[in-house]
């Protein structure tokens, strides 16, 4: 099984294959209608495209990295969604900030159709990690598949520092 973001306890091993690069963005028109924040502090007055977590229901905040400490901000939100490509769609409409996998806006920063803001405060990286049973002798065929998977990752995702 592969799960993406943090790992709770469990009676299953994970491998760890890649960390995503978040990044923290918003549409153009978003930017021209609330400003570019400089620093934290500046995102008072901005809002924020909320992201429903689905193992609480509650909204994430947002990350923002600063040295070695992690700030966690809640801004207003105009709407709360629930998927990534939602997520995505309501940025592109300039309903907020999000913060994402950067595969997942790559296309959308390289067209200027999102924009990067604080990108000097980025969001943590989020873990990718194959899980599999504890108590279990593993098949040569899943343990070729969980190498083969962890091998693509390292081939394709740029490591995060």
């Amino acid at each position: 099984m592969l799960r993406v973001g943090d790992l709770q306890d469990g009676d299953m091993v994970a491998r760890r294959v890649t960390m995503l690069e978040e990044v923290t963005c918003a549409a153009p028109s978003y930017v021209a209608r609330f400003g570019m924040p400089g620093d934290i502090a500046a995102l008072d007055g901005h809002r924020m495209v909320g992201f429903r977590s689905s193992a609480t229901g509650g909204l994430l905040p947002l990350e923002f990295t600063v040295g070695d400490d992690l700030r966690r901000v809640t801004l207003p939100s105009p709407v709360a969604v629930n998927g990534a490509e939602s997520l995505v769609a309501a940025a592109r409409l300039g309903l907020g900030l999000i913060q994402v996998p950067r595969y997942h806006v790559a296309q959308d920063l390289a067209q200027g159709t999102l924009v990067t803001v604080l990108p000097d405060r980025p969001p943590s990286p989020t873990p990718v990690s194959l899980l599999y049973p504890r108590n279990r002798q593993l098949s040569p065929r899943v343990r070729a598949f969980i190498d083969w998977v962890a091998g693509l990752f390292s081939e394709t995702t740029p490591r995060c520092s």
